[in-house]
């Protein structure tokens, strides 16, 4: 049950009742409202055209099988593209997006490499933006998963050989990805839409992506990935959507050209000062809070609605699941303990010192670091 007891007022959005209360019809009717639009951006296409797009997907599958393979730290063989890494159906799904996502000027895209607090900057993103929208005391995110109100591109967007019609969804439009900056679609640059990058220190994303490995490598069966072998993997850079530090670069360094359409969080800085980086959040999506706002409580209220207890607890990331490119996923995979310092239980004073020292020799003269 979610726990967030605030202060009722008439325009709360953030007074969750018990999710198991809100009924599978309740739920039904949140995820085909007009606040998640993405099952109306697939209009009835005639035979031609279903099959126009499935050779467009069938098209990249062959060029993604004819790029290097390797191990990783994955439970699917990683690809190399571009300097990148990625599994097949995750990489055909970036290059569709490439080529037919159209970017608009109000568009908001969420960038991390994974396991960088990605379902928590979606949940966060999402109250706020709609905030307004929502005057009801049944808030989405307590029948919905973050990752089903933030949908990402190459994941969920552009998948099952479709190629959806975007120009449906309302403005502002809500998008994560995990794509390298150099490789996102060129539509993003030049509408000139923001975009939000959230990093996290490489040493509590590695233990993340390791545990999160290790859940679908179970689940399908598979040997699990040893700490040791994780490591070496991911300090050589072959991890989804890796290198993590040319990933974290690229946008730190876009961020540094544009500060006005690039905004960079750290994960750490928004744990220990979450009200302060909520309202620049805010702020730059172009959805500043007001001073009635704030002294109401809505600020504090967003965090507690999204804090990792409450959605860990809630019932749809509980025994829900969530269509992906490379399957189907348990909500409860996007859980683990959510906090800062978590390496310190797994990793040897000896690894930890082996990414820092990778840390330390990428980041150099890039005044980034942790």
């Amino acid at each position: 049950m979610l726990k967030v007891p605030l202060k009722s007022h008439p325009n709360n959005i953030f007074l969750p009742r018990d999710p198991i209360k809100l009924g599978q019809s309740f739920l039904l009717s949140m995820a085909h409202s007009q606040s998640y639009p993405l099952s109306k951006c697939l209009p009835s296409q005639t035979e031609e055209e279903m099959e126009n797009q499935k050779r467009t997907y069938q098209s990249f599958r062959h060029l993604v099988s004819t790029l290097p393979s390797v191990d990783g730290v994955s439970y699917l063989p990683l690809h190399c593209y571009n300097g990148w890494y990625a599994s097949l159906p995750s990489l055909v799904s970036a290059m569709v997006a490439r080529e037919h996502f159209k970017a608009q000027p109000t568009d908001v895209l969420l960038a991390t490499c994974p396991k960088s607090g990605t379902t928590w900057l979606k949940a966060l993103l999402f109250a706020t933006v709609n905030r307004s929208s929502h005057t009801n005391s049944h808030p989405p995110l307590a029948a919905l998963s973050p990752h089903q109100c933030v949908s990402t591109l190459e994941s969920a967007v552009y998948i099952n050989d479709r190629i959806p019609d975007l120009d449906a969804l309302p403005s502002p439009r809500l998008f994560g990805t995990h794509i390298p900056f150099q490789s996102l679609p060129a539509t993003v640059l030049d509408s000139g839409c923001r975009i939000v990058y959230l990093c996290r220190d490489p040493k509590d994303c590695f233990i993340s992506l390791w545990h999160y490995i290790n859940k679908l490598r179970a689940q399908d069966n598979i040997e699990l990935r040893t700490l040791d072998e994780a490591l070496e993997y991911f300090s050589n850079g072959i991890s989804p959507f890796g290198p993590y530090w040319d990933h974290v670069l690229g946008y730190w360094n876009e961020h540094l050209e544009r500060p006005q359409k690039v905004l960079f969080l750290k994960y750490e800085e928004l744990m220990q000062h979450p009200k302060v980086h909520l309202k620049r959040l805010a702020e730059f999506v172009g959805s500043p809070f007001t001073e009635d706002e704030e002294k109401e409580g809505v600020v504090e209220g967003i965090i507690r609605l999204c804090s990792f207890e409450n959605l860990s607890n809630s019932e749809v990331n509980k025994i829900g699941r969530v269509e992906l490119a490379v399957g189907t996923v348990e909500n409860s995979f996007f859980f683990r303990r959510g906090e800062v310092g978590d390496w310190a239980n797994h990793l040897t004073p000896e690894m930890a010192r082996r990414l820092e020292e990778i840390t330390e020799s990428k980041f150099r003269g890039s005044g980034l670091s942790f």
